[in-house]
């Protein structure tokens, strides 16, 4: 039997436990979204393809099916049990990334890619919608920042570590070593995971029922009419850009072939991107909560994203060393969009707490969206020189197609000057504020107008 003792401190644990179980998907998800700095050369050579814009394709199609299956994932996880479709999402996952390892040709590994991505729809979301039952929200930025840093780990595990794993064993094997440690998070998240603290499974009942008695397209207008979300989801999907286009698929052919940097080192400067989204997002999240403000870091953070990828740009005679410094700094900067989650979580009621991610969501991966447009920028003036059966570019082909990240930041700070602020209450808190402060202006009013009478 336990002690008093040790189920006070369960009972004190538990929502971190709960969260950060739950986060082991999203870190899986991450991993298999920024795998192919690791698996580009390898799989250029198996599926015998003859230009970049096929590799990124193959890149997108991750993304494709993720960004369909958003807004139905945020619906589900307002309807029914997040643990189990953690479960169900996290299996499909799973399986797919094991059959991918014995796939053949091109066609056959975009439908596993698609497969995968369609999971991934559900892991963010299913954190966030977590993390507002387990915690208040004046830690919901530092909470999701820390959720964010466990994903950014995964994404740097497949930089550096599947590198190398793939160097050693080829890359159908460590995809199965890959499967293997999803199974492994999959058990760890069976046993951690509860919907709802202990006592509040009548409070969540009665929220349901009152969803469903809302109805389903009543909560769909309610959410798509609200700017908040879409404000929210255009600033975090432009702010995130660079982590699709450099963490994801181009940076290592960037390093190389424009900084003349080995693959190895490549790796470390990608990963570096990752590093500093693991710092920061607790931090910046952090710094949000105790301001209690998500407004002015939104602006601030897009504002320094936009600085550090112009000097990652235009600066001339980088180093290694001035790389792994640029790169851990844009990392840092673009945390700031983690404030966007709990802007659009406040924005709403809980009972639409999914849906309203949801949506947001959508807008936030749709900037995968821009995957295929990099590669075709960067074709625009390719002069078809080939090495190794692999296509080389030029400085001015990558500055071309790194334009898009500028204008996305430009975009985003426009976002964060319009998004409304929340101060870090709740739709219900702001709500019931409003409710007071009408009610002590019409209590002030009745006194004036008494004194007036008496006079």
């Amino acid at each position: 039997m336990p002690s008093p003792h040790q189920k006070t401190l369960f009972k004190s644990l538990q929502p971190a436990l709960v969260v950060f179980s739950a986060s082991l998907f999203f870190f899986f998800e991450f991993l298999q979204m920024n795998m192919f700095n690791a698996l580009d050369p390898s799989l250029y050579k198996t599926f015998h393809l003859t230009n970049s814009t096929q590799l990124g394709q193959l890149s997108a199609c991750f993304m494709y099916s993720m960004v369909l299956f958003l807004f139905p994932a945020g619906i589900l996880l307002d309807r029914f049990s997040t643990k189990k479709v953690i479960l169900t999402a996290m299996f499909s996952c799973i399986t797919f990334v094991f059959l991918f390892s014995f796939t053949k040709t091109l066609g056959q590994g975009e439908i596993c890619r698609l497969m995968t991505g369609i999971g991934d729809a559900f892991c963010l979301l299913a954190c966030v919608r977590l993390a507002s039952r387990w915690f208040s929200p004046k830690h919901m930025a530092l909470v999701i920042g820390l959720v964010v840093t466990l994903a950014m780990i995964g994404g740097m595990v497949a930089q550096t570590p599947l590198t190398e794993l793939t160097k050693m064993v080829g890359w159908r094997l460590a995809l199965r070593f890959d499967a293997i440690g999803g199974i492994i998070m999959w058990f760890l998240i069976l046993m951690l995971v509860k919907d709802f603290p202990p006592g509040m499974k009548a409070f969540f009942n009665s929220q349901h029922a009152s969803l469903e008695k809302l109805g389903l397209l009543p909560a769909l207008k309610q959410v798509l009419s609200n700017a908040q979300n879409w404000l929210g989801g255009f600033y975090v999907s432009l702010v995130n850009l660079p982590l699709m286009l450099l963490g994801s698929t181009w940076g290592g052919w960037y390093l190389t072939q424009t900084h003349h940097l080995s693959v190895i080192d490549a790796s470390y400067v990608t990963s570096i991107l990752f590093v500093g989204m693991i710092i920061g997002s607790p931090i910046l999240g952090w710094i949000s909560d105790k301001l209690e403000r998500r407004k002015i870091p939104m602006i601030i953070g897009a504002i320094a994203s936009l600085a550090v990828i112009l000097a990652i740009m235009y600066l001339p005679h980088l180093s290694f060393e001035d790389l792994m410094i640029l790169f851990f700094a844009l990392g840092f900067v673009v945390s700031s969009q983690i404030i966007g989650y709990p802007l659009v979580a406040e924005s709403n009621p809980a009972m639409l707490t999914g849906a309203a991610e949801g949506v947001a969501s959508v807008l936030i991966m749709s900037g995968g969206f821009l995957i295929p447009v990099f590669p075709m920028l960067l074709n625009l003036h390719w002069n078809h020189l080939m090495k190794n059966g692999i296509p080389q570019y030029a400085t001015q082909n990558y500055h071309l197609a790194f334009l898009i990240m500028p204008v996305a930041f430009l975009l985003a700070l426009i976002a964060a000057f319009v998004v409304r602020e929340t101060k870090c209450l709740s739709f219900e808190e702001r709500t019931e504020k409003k409710v007071v402060t009408k009610q002590a202006d019409q209590t002030e009013e009745m006194r004036e107008l008494l004194e007036i009478e008496m006079v």
